[in-house]
């Protein structure tokens, strides 16, 4: 039987998602609690990879069982198992051939940058020290919509098989105390939200213009681009799925 599971976790202690050899993930964490619950070896497949210290709010994974598994009971017992900083929110039985990464139509990412020094959000949020234009910023990021190929923005030197991304929207808010950005795509690049971001922050100070930022896009080349904004402010908070054909 395979199960969808929705999880959310910080990321600070975690190398990532993925398992890599010597290092603590969060695919490993999650494998091992959920295999000594049931009392069986599972391989979990996750619906992204997430970077070193990148955090989720909603993150799916599917894994396959010989067992049927008592949803309610379950959710309560792998949550005792799991270290606090990682929860199960959701387990949902699916089709055997559903897939969690090649089924999800979007992806959805906020990235918080905070304005005032917090003790209590310097591990969620990216400390911005310098004044920003948000005006600016707002309209570099409607660039994002009038492009599909976003090398600029991909990590350097990556395997991967094409730059397209469709981005269905990108833009700011802001309160007292943050700015988030938010960008939905059906798929993102490695790399790519925190380049975006760290671009986006050169315009709002200033240091590139709106037309800049769109020229960084036509080159196709990471160099072009501004830094990559730290981890520790970006968020995975959703993944759609068309749930009527997986369940």
């Amino acid at each position: 039987m395979r199960y969808f599971i929705r999880i959310s976790f910080l990321g600070k202690k975690y190398c990532g998602w993925q398992i890599q050899p010597g290092q603590i993930s969060v695919q490993e964490t999650i494998e091992k609690c959920i295999g000594n619950l049931i009392k069986e070896k599972i391989n979990i497949v996750g619906a992204g990879r997430t970077d070193a210290g990148v955090h989720a709010t909603s993150m799916y994974a599917h894994f396959d069982t010989i067992n049927t598994i008592q949803i309610k009971d379950f959710i309560k017992k792998i949550n005792l198992y799991l270290p606090v900083d990682i929860s199960v929110i959701d387990l949902v039985n699916v089709k055997e051939k559903s897939h969690a990464r090649f089924d999800a139509t979007s992806r959805t990412y906020k990235y918080f940058i905070t304005k005032n020094k917090d003790p209590f959000k310097i591990d969620q949020s990216f400390l911005c020290k310098y004044d920003l234009d948000l005006k600016l910023m707002k309209k570099a990021a409607k660039i994002l919509l009038k492009f599909d190929d976003f090398e600029s923005f991909s990590k350097s030197k990556t395997d991967v098989k094409t730059f397209i991304c469709k981005v269905n929207y990108a833009e700011f808010t802001q309160d007292k105390e943050m700015i988030i950005f938010e960008i939905n795509a059906n798929r993102f690049l490695r790399n790519m939200v925190r380049a975006i971001v760290g671009t986006l922050i050169e315009v709002g100070r200033k240091k590139i213009s709106v037309k800049d930022f769109e020229e960084i896009i036509l080159k196709k080349n990471r160099s072009s681009a501004g830094f990559s904004a730290p981890a520790k402010g970006l968020f995975l908070t959703d993944i759609s799925y068309n749930w009527g054909k997986i369940k």
